[in-house]
């Protein structure tokens, strides 16, 4: 083996990123979970000294790859606005040595997003056919990409508080989809939609739970802000919940938090989790009733990711 890890920027990443089918590492390492190949600690958050900010730490393991690591995110406050970014280190569990150091920007945005869409993937009705997509930026978009070829999608609608007055957005979009609509709302958006994503950086809702349809599957993302949470959190005791990991993400995500505290809500309603659907030990969901399914994101998928880049890389 190499002595020297391998140490990659952004570029570097972006250049092997199209080697890699990232929903088939998110679906391989969540069946690795569910067998118990993998383990998964809950993530930290460290707050910076003179409130400067904070850092996540993500933790993960995999025997099945034969590496562990961590990715250290940071929200850093500055004048202009936050400085956000993420590396990736990874280690062999055969001799503990570094194998990796990478910039994980683009590698956490498309784990976020394949890791919905293996939600989509296992939780949706298999007839879906609408989809809304709250958010326009880079993570919005690579959560259409991976969801694109999942179902027979019909309508395609889109809501951004930012997209009617960005026309390169617009037309970015319409370069990726080009049956995208633009709603006037988030809510306009979810209106009779089969599944909605919401994939936006807010630490506070973005759509209004009366607007999703009784058999809707709502997916969910985060952000650093505390308590982080895009739905109202009294949608929670409404709808059947599922997570990435349930061990972990009640006692992380804001709106479960929030629920649990309010609404009369616990984390034993959780119905199922990615690991358990992977390897077919959840219930699906019943028909009739929304579906709610939150990632905080993982260690594991961070882990993954990165071992995937770094196969590429050394091939």
């Amino acid at each position: 083996m190499n002595s020297h890890p391998l140490v990659l920027d952004a570029e570097a990443v972006d250049q092997l990123l199209p080697q890699i089918d990232v929903l088939q590492e998110m679906r391989q390492l969540f069946t690795e979970l569910g067998r118990k190949q993998a383990v998964q600690p809950a993530q930290t958050l460290t707050l910076l000294p003179e409130n400067k900010g904070d850092f996540i730490t993500y933790l993960g393991a995999a025997s099945g790859a034969g590496t562990f690591g961590a990715k250290l995110s940071p929200y850093l406050i500055q004048e202009n606005g936050p400085i956000i970014t993420a590396w990736t280190i990874l280690m062999s569990m055969q001799s503990g040595q570094p194998l990796m150091l990478c910039d994980s920007g683009r590698l956490t945005t498309e784990r976020t997003a394949a890791t919905t869409a293996l939600a989509v993937d296992l939780l949706a009705g298999k007839a879906a056919q609408r989809v809304a997509i709250i958010g326009s930026g880079a993570i919005a978009q690579a959560h259409w990409r991976h969801i694109q070829t999942l179902r027979d999608w019909q309508e395609v609608c889109i809501y951004s508080p930012n997209l009617a007055a960005n026309q390169k957005l617009q037309t970015e979009w319409q370069e990726l989809c080009p049956a995208i609509t633009f709603a006037a709302s988030a809510e306009a958006a979810a209106l009779n939609s089969d599944v909605v994503m919401l994939c936006t950086s807010s630490g506070t809702p973005v759509l209004d739970e009366e607007s999703v349809a009784p058999h809707a599957l709502v997916t969910s993302i985060s952000t650093n802000v505390a308590l982080a949470h895009e739905i109202t959190p009294s949608f929670l005791p409404a709808a059947q919940v599922y997570c990435d990991y349930r061990e972990t993400t009640p006692s992380t995500a804001g709106e479960m938090l929030i629920a649990a505290r309010d609404h009369g809500w616990n984390a034993q309603q959780v119905k199922g989790d990615l690991a358990e659907l992977a390897t077919g030990s959840s219930e699906l969901p019943d028909a009739g009733k929304p579906v709610f399914f939150r990632s905080v994101g993982l260690g594991l998928e961070d882990i993954a990711i990165a071992n995937a880049i770094y196969r590429a890389a050394r091939a």
